[in-house]
């Protein structure tokens, strides 16, 4: 705790006591009932992170004017008294940890959705708050008015209900957004032109809301201070327009972005923790008052660093306090190598929330409903569990294994644990992932019952002679190389320009490009086939550094499979460097420099100095067939995990691994 000052100091705004400087960002979960209440999973999982430690929770957007204010299909709502009763039990559930807590309250405008309301979206203008998005209907004067009241009512209701502040949206493409952006308010009324006239209704709304609760309560707002679009508000801009709406803002929130760079208020994983702090600080030098700043923060050195400089007064965190809920006390309590780092992969939060209106899961972390307490309950007879490969998959199963009273045996035929996830951790722009593979490790070593062997490939007398009742096979995968002329050679010979993702990451870590290119990347001709996850990690390494590239999908659309994060990235580099896209494109031959490919029927030829070949992955499973026919089922279950059963994410082996319980359930291993 000396060690970090500045993050445990108490914080004092108003009637508003924090007891450290964590904050809990709100971020949507789509764990809400139907009705627009809590539910009491929705409950727990905010409880977590206020047993964890946080000393203030935001919780997620709340709807002031339903349905057409509402975002999301699982949306919380706060637009009449009957919502009261459940959420004055959350507040009684967080207040007990000691946390605070604070409610934001929000109307989607443009970025609710007909289908899901009924109803023609609202807005300042008739543009739409994303591509592709539906024509929204400008609101009347007389509506905002109305709106507004709404918003001093939701405030009213949210003090009733034991909420310690309210937080007003002020960004993200949501309404009060769609009115403060040039990009989506075109009025020529008093609500829109001049800066002060697109701040009237955030004006209107923070009045309205002040009125209601007092001068006492304090009023947290949410901005989008840069919105990082060409044609969008600047910092600068922000600032001038934040001028007219600040009166009665007791504290800023201070994130960036729109819908259209959701890659910037979402982190993506390249960018380094803290890296927006200069926003926060500067709107904290405008109007001297305390600000929250956030952007990837994992790192307690970091955090302590900006609260030390004085950028900010609280330090918010979102994805992070998915993944490590116990991130305050394990912080406080000297236990850092513990911590469960989130690695802005954007998979199972925003990927499952915006991408598929699932509700929120996370790659790192199994347990984000239920925590750690899985590890208190322990077996009732011993059990010895091997577990072949120690990749993410792998080692996850072993150390849920071993936490609950399994003898566990790992065996990794490399020298260094974490598998691929380690692997590709080598390209600069994908170092977070080595953080979960480091935690993995660490937890592994506390574990005085499991047994690691790296350097050792697994035999059958081995695994035999250890008398397992549970195998995990956790053997990864191998790159997937179709039948097609010239592949296998090009890819043999150790001279040649055409390579797989390995042969990429071997060439980064051993200096092969540096060395080739004399440092001058510039021109040198790049080309990818497959237009996956795996393809776009090449061209995202080449292309910032002044490589040509293009880039070959089969399907009609590249990056089909990613969350919407790391697609709009995507999209935002390939613009930036002007990036080759072949979609509906098949590759038919690989020659030493060039790949020919057929497209609308027509063969084309792609010249290249550097040539990777990316088609996906395949499961790898040498020993599935041998432990089957060694091992009785009614004595021994065999577990296959991972990509060892089929190529997929790290989410999904991660999940198996601890699904392990399962397995122990299954067998009558628990009481």
């Amino acid at each position: 705790m000396s060690q970090y000052p500045h993050i445990f100091e108490p914080f004092h705004c108003k009637s508003l006591d924090l007891k450290n400087r964590i904050v809990m960002m709100p971020m949507g979960t789509n764990y809400g009932e139907q009705t627009g209440e809590m539910s009491f999973l929705h409950i727990h999982y905010y409880e977590m992170r206020a047993k964890g430690g946080t000393g203030l929770i935001i919780m997620e957007n709340v709807c002031v004017d339903h349905p057409s204010g509402s975002n999301g299909t699982t949306q919380l709502r706060i637009d009449q008294d009957n919502f009261i009763p459940r959420l004055f039990y959350f507040c009684e559930t967080i207040h007990k940890h000691g946390a605070k807590v604070a409610v934001q309250i929000n109307h989607a405008g443009a970025s609710a959705m007909k289908n899901r309301t009924g109803l023609q979206p609202v807005s300042a203008s008739n543009i739409p708050s994303k591509a592709g998005g539906e024509i929204p209907r400008p609101l009347t004067a007389d509506e905002l008015t109305e709106i507004a009241r709404k918003y001093g009512d939701a405030a009213r209701r949210a003090q009733i209900a034991g909420f310690d502040a309210v937080e007003i949206h002020c960004g993200h493409s949501y309404l009060i957004s769609q009115f403060l952006s040039p990009l989506t308010n075109n009025r020529t009324d008093e609500f829109g032109g001049s800066p002060a006239n697109r701040a009237r209704f955030p004006k209107m709304v923070l009045e309205a809301v002040r009125q209601a609760v007092g001068p006492g309560f304090p009023i947290i707002v949410r901005v989008s201070a840069d919105e990082l679009l060409p044609g969008g508000n600047t910092l600068e801009d922000s600032i001038e327009l934040m001028r007219h709406f600040c009166e009665e803002a007791d504290l800023f929130n201070v994130s960036c972005g729109l819908n259209a760079s959701i890659q910037y208020q979402i982190d993506s994983c390249f960018r380094p923790d803290g890296w927006r702090s200069f926003m926060a600080r500067r709107v904290k030098e405008a109007f001297g008052k305390p600000v929250i700043a956030m952007g990837n923060m994992r790192d307690p050195k970091v955090v302590e660093d900006v609260l030390a400089k004085g950028d900010a007064d609280l330090i918010g965190m979102g994805r992070g306090l998915i993944a490590e809920p116990e991130w305050v006390n394990k912080v406080q309590w000297g236990q850092e190598d513990m911590l469960r780092k989130c690695i802005s992969c954007n998979v199972g939060c925003a990927g499952n929330r915006i991408g598929f209106n699932r509700p929120i899961r996370c790659t790192v972390n199994p347990n984000i409903n239920q925590g750690e307490d899985y590890a208190k309950r322990k077996i009732k007879r011993p059990c010895n569990v091997v577990v072949i490969g120690g990749g993410t998959a792998g080692l996850e199963a072993a150390c849920t294994a071993a936490e609950v009273g399994c003898s566990v045996f790992l065996f990794e035929k490399e020298k260094q644990l974490g598998g691929l996830a380690r692997y590709i951790s080598q390209i600069p722009d994908k170092r977070r992932m080595m953080d979960f593979v480091t935690y993995l490790q660490n937890r592994a070593s506390r574990l005085k019952n499991l047994y690691l062997f790296s350097g050792q490939e697994a035999d059958m007398d081995q695994i035999n002679r250890l008398h397992p009742d549970i195998i995990v096979n956790a053997t990864g995968s191998h790159p997937l190389l179709p039948p097609i002329k010239g592949l296998k050679e090009s890819l043999s010979d150790p001279d040649g320009r055409v390579g797989s993702i390995r042969d990429m990451i071997d060439g980064v870590v051993s200096g092969r490009f540096e060395r080739e290119t004399k440092g001058d990347l510039n021109g040198k001709r790049i080309a990818v086939i497959g237009g996956g996850a795996v393809g776009i990690d090449v061209v995202e390494y080449f292309a910032p550094r002044g490589a040509a590239c293009s880039i070959v999908e089969m399907m009609p659309e590249i990056g089909r499979d990613l969350d919407p994060v790391s697609k709009s990235a995507t999209k935002q580099l390939f613009a930036d460097y002007h990036v080759a896209q072949y979609t509906g494109t098949r590759l038919t031959e690989v020659r030493p420099d060039s790949f020919l490919v057929e497209r609308n029927g027509k063969q084309e030829t792609i010249k290249f100095d550097y040539g990777f070949v990316c088609l996906g992955m395949r499961a790898n499973a040498p020993l599935m067939n041998a432990l089957t026919e060694t091992f009785s089922p009614e004595q021994t279950e065999i577990y296959n995990i991972g990509d060892s059963v089929r190529a997929r994410r790290i989410i999904d082996g991660v999940r198996e691994g601890h699904d392990i319980l399962r397995i122990l359930e299954k067998r009558d291993f628990f009481d």
